[in-house]
């Protein structure tokens, strides 16, 4: 493999548009995760939020109004203006008692609810003077909101409908309130200015609360797809303690069976076919027990060998799944005194089989596997001879969706998900993970390191 070619950091291949994310672990083994990661579905504005800020924009307006009319004296159409806000305040009453607020909206709710809030903030503008108002500014409140519902059609139907209203109100207003004659008016260049500001403003914080709210979904779902097969691993360790639960039940009834069977074969002959029945059916319970004894011995034995590893035995585990498949894989082990203890940790075995998986991949002939200890550290040292990470997104590895295969491929599969699943998982028990190309053979290497009392027993 030439040196030129960049690695995939995907490790796992994820199909979001089933609605049901099918995934391939290190080991090699299908899963089905969770079915609500989906882009249809992720990111969507909760109705009791939209409640929330129309409340919040009812009260300033409200509150405007009577500071303008009140203590400024300030002459404008006060009970137009107050019956505007009284229908924003109906629509939210009316939305409460009538639809669920723990839901989340659909597209075309959005768009007639920010729409309303539009065309209500339009409204009040054109009776207090257009876009001489210095209030017009809240046009960006309903886009920017539009835009974390993650909808381009949401976004682009608010963003036009608050165009075109403010492009509306620079020719065709009301006064604005001005004591004592209402006659101020600024020059049709300023405003023309104001405009573009505005328009300005709304697509930089529309477009920066688009890429917040994308990233924070990618970040939610990258998670959600850790979560899942953290759970997965736990429930495949905990198979052992099954097994052995299912043996102990098993066992009195087939003492039972065992017990009848072996009557039956001393009654009957055992030269007729009852006979030899009988002597089959007391063969096979012996069978059984042997099985059932062979299962309850290996979950007995989690506690004083199953949950405990040695670092040889770690990364032999480990690399099992990847012996014979193109690559040699060597496994040292060197430290000071003898070889700590370790505590089993499913989150462990499945972040060195996925790192393991991606070198065995990408390495020419040989991965290394060295772990090594200190009487306050262990680390893990995961080598290859290949072409390394590559330099565009080797800064970069262990988030969500860094992948060398570029964007085209995502359909596909190969998000990257993979890296940053097992990266998540080692942090969490206290590791860190460091990525990096050899300097002389410029060949990947991965190092892990954990304080010893994160790991020993």
């Amino acid at each position: 493999m030439p040196h030129s070619v960049s690695r995939d950091m995907g490790g796992e291949g994820w199909d979001m548009a089933g609605g049901v994310a099918s995934t391939t672990n290190a080991a090699g083994q299908d899963r089905r995760s969770l079915s609500h990661i989906s882009p249809k579905t992720s990111g969507r504005l909760r109705r009791s939020t939209l409640v929330t800020l129309r409340w919040t924009a009812v009260v300033g307006q409200t509150f405007t109004l009577l500071v303008v009319s009140e203590m400024l004296g300030f002459s404008f159409p006060y009970w137009p203006a107050a019956l505007i806000v009284f229908l924003a305040a109906v629509l939210n009453i009316a939305v409460t008692f009538s639809l669920p607020l723990d839901r989340r909206v659909g597209h075309l709710e959005a768009i007639l609810q920010l729409g309303f809030d539009t065309l209500q903030l339009a409204s009040l503008l054109w009776l207090t003077g257009g876009m001489n108002n210095p209030f017009a500014l809240l046009f960006v409140a309903p886009v920017v909101t539009g835009a974390t519902t993650l909808s381009k059609r949401v976004l682009f139907s608010i963003g036009g409908l608050a165009t075109c209203a403010s492009l509306f109100l620079m020719f065709n207003h009301l006064p604005l309130p001005w004591s004592p004659t209402g006659s101020f008016s600024l020059p049709r260049e300023i405003s023309a200015a104001f405009w573009v500001a505005l328009m300005t403003g709304m697509v930089f914080t529309s477009v920066y609360a688009w890429q917040a709210s994308r990233e924070g979904r990618r970040m939610s779902e990258a998670l959600a797809a850790t979560e899942a097969v953290l759970a997965q691993e736990q429930k495949l360790a905990a198979l052992g303690g099954l097994a052995a639960a299912a043996a102990h039940e098993l066992g009195t009834p087939l003492a039972t069976i065992q017990l009848v069977a072996k009557e039956m074969a001393r009654e009957l002959d055992p030269t007729t076919p009852m006979g030899e029945d009988a002597a089959l059916l007391m063969e096979q319970t012996h069978r059984c027990r042997d099985i059932l004894k062979q299962l309850s011995a290996r979950g007995d034995a989690r506690e004083p060998v199953h949950d405990t590893l040695q670092i040889q035995a770690l990364l032999e585990e480990a690399a099992e799944p990847y012996l014979g498949l193109g690559s040699q894989v060597d496994i040292k082990t060197h430290g000071e005194g003898p070889q700590p203890q370790l505590r089993r940790q499913a989150e462990i075995l499945y972040g060195l089989k996925n790192y393991i998986e991606n070198a065995v991949e990408f390495a020419d002939s040989r991965v290394t596997l060295t772990g090594s200890w200190t009487r306050n550290t262990v680390t893990i040292l995961i080598e290859d001879d290949g072409p390394g990470f590559s330099p565009a997104v080797r800064a970069r590895l262990g988030e969500p969706y860094v992948s060398a295969r570029g964007e085209a491929n995502k359909v596909g599969g190969g998000l990257g998900l993979g890296f940053f699943i097992a990266k998540t998982l080692i942090e969490r028990t206290g590791g860190t993970v460091a990525f990096d190309n050899h300097p002389r053979s410029g060949g990947a290497f991965i190092t892990l390191s954990w304080p010893v009392e994160r790991l020993a027993i």
